[in-house]
């Protein structure tokens, strides 16, 4: 083959429409990626989501009390310990990874499928909408154990040593159940949370990125609109699901005035238990801190996503492209 063709070739595999790579990826292609992107996502904004599960205590300590996410951040550290924002992180870890490859394969295989029955191949947001609450029961059938581990990690004076006395001691008093106890409030949370995420995301992508070319900066800007706005709007069920996993009085054993708590089992028991101890007003505790982790945390796991599915998708087209020409 010719130099001038060998450029061509390689100018035309750079020039590749980007909205036509999900048809060429391979399922294992959006695995990879959404491992990695779910990974980075995790890790890298962990400190502010210890923080926003501190903040929805409905009775927290007096020591932890906080008046923002910074100032939440200083106290741990500087009270607590420099890794005190980190406790939880590695069983998160083991659950991000695992739960972000079949999130993103699902969503990309069922968008695909439906973008073709519903407008013909093209970018349709029920299709985008539908992909993504598939996508999200999968994800939560995965990560929830996980989730139920972090959150009684993180709080306040946890009496956990480490994830797995967390895991030995929970099973044993609470039965294997208590890792599912908030599946379906989670569900509830995140179907919504996901499937307008996905909507805005696509939205706000076909005004950056009309083209649906590789750009990183139209991924960052619409994973962080996607994410801030759908946090803020769901912040009420997270308050819910987060007392549902950590059980914040039955896993301290008593409230300040000596009594026991009883546990709170399901979404309305969680509700009411919510508005008994702070109105209105305790569905949104941890608003900022949820939306502060959310804004970077998506923006990550999109560009991360966005440019793993493109470099391995391009790869593969190089690939076939070398074979093709020598056959």
């Amino acid at each position: 083959m010719s130099e001038g063709q060998e450029n061509q070739d390689g100018e035309s595999l750079r020039e590749h429409d980007y909205e036509s790579l999900p048809t060429t990826s391979s399922f294992v292609t959006h695995m990879i990626a959404g491992a990695v992107a779910g990974i980075l996502e995790h890790a890298v904004m962990y400190p502010v989501d210890s923080v926003k599960t501190r903040m929805q205590s409905l009775q927290p300590d007096p020591k932890a009390q906080y008046r923002s996410v910074y100032d939440a951040l200083y106290r741990m550290v500087r009270t607590e310990g420099l890794l005190t924002p980190l406790r939880g992180l590695n069983v998160t870890m083991l659950g991000a990874g695992p739960a972000h490859a079949v999130y993103f394969a699902c969503y990309e295989r069922v968008k695909y499928i439906l973008s073709n029955v519903f407008q013909g191949g093209g970018n349709s947001h029920v299709a985008n909408g539908a992909a993504g609450c598939v996508a999200t029961v999968i994800h939560d059938a995965v990560m929830n154990p996980a989730e139920v581990v972090k959150q009684r990690m993180q709080v306040y004076n946890s009496p956990y040593q480490g994830l797995w006395d967390c895991v030995w001691r929970v099973g044993c008093a609470e039965g294997p159940a208590a890792f599912y106890r908030s599946y379906g409030t989670q569900l509830l949370m995140n179907v919504p949370f996901q499937s307008m995420h996905f909507v805005i995301y696509e939205l706000f992508q076909e005004q950056l990125n009309p083209h649906r070319q590789y750009r990183p900066g139209s991924h960052i800007l619409a994973g962080a609109g996607a994410g801030a706005i759908s946090a803020a709007v769901t912040t009420p069920l997270d308050v819910c699901k987060t007392l549902l996993n950590t059980q914040e009085g039955v896993a301290l054993g008593l409230d300040h005035n000596g009594n026991r708590y009883s546990h709170v089992t399901g979404l309305m028991g969680a509700v009411r238990t919510v508005y008994r101890f702070g109105g209105v007003a305790a569905f949104f505790k941890g608003l900022q801190a949820r939306v502060i982790y959310h804004m970077p945390s998506t923006a990550i796991a999109w560009t991360v996503y966005e440019f793993f599915k493109h470099s391995l998708t391009e790869q593969q087209l190089e690939t076939g492209g070398r074979t093709g020409s020598r056959d």
